[in-house]
Parts: structure tokens; sequence; C-alpha cells
């Protein structure tokens, strides 16, 4: 899989990440990190939460996760993508994610 994602590194940036964003286009994501669980408060569309180490091997995926109401969490991970919910239909767990570019928000 291949993402081009913004990163979220700064306490501000990780507490904001998706929240009031209309949404986020197909190849795109957000990488917030270090983060290990998300929140889906005043979030608009719902997600699919990517989460990994650091070196992007894939340790869970948290699918279609709901705005409003869902949480998600991996105690081991490192950081978490999230992308539009049904991006990740063809990724699994131990996969290693490519990053063309990283962006900041």
């Amino acid at each position: 899989m291949q993402l081009q994602i913004e990163i979220a590194d700064t306490f501000f940036a990780r507490f904001r990440g998706l929240m009031l964003r209309k949404k986020l286009p197909a190849g795109h994501g957000l990488l917030i990190a270090p983060c290990n669980s998300i929140h889906m408060c005043f979030m608009r569309f719902a997600i699919d939460a990517i989460f990994i180490d650091k070196d992007y091997h894939v340790l869970k995926i948290s699918r279609n996760v709901k705005p409003w109401t869902g949480i998600a969490w991996c105690w081991n991970a490192w950081g978490v993508i999230e992308v539009t919910a049904g991006n990740t239909a063809n990724l699994q767990t131990g996969e290693t994610l490519l990053i063309n570019t990283v962006l900041k928000p």
C-alpha cells in the first residue's frame, strides 16, 4: 500500500487529528505519532485506522471506525495512520507501508 501522508507529531497536531475536516482524499492519510489510541469525537466521516510500529509494519487495522462513537487502540503501536474508510481493503497485518510523501498539515 502506498500513501501520501501528513504527519501530526506535535501535541496540538495530534490532538486535532482529522477533527472537523470534511473529507480526506483517496491515497492520503494522517500519521499521528506517537499514538496508540484514537477517538472519533468531532469527526465527520468514518476512517480506517492503521496501527504501526516505527518501521511502518502494520500491527493492527481497525476498519470503518464511525464518527462520534468510535474508538480504536493498539497498545504496542508507535503510531496510527488514519485513512478514509474502505482504503485498507487489500492491506493485512504484518505488511510494511511505503510512504511517498510526508507533509505537515
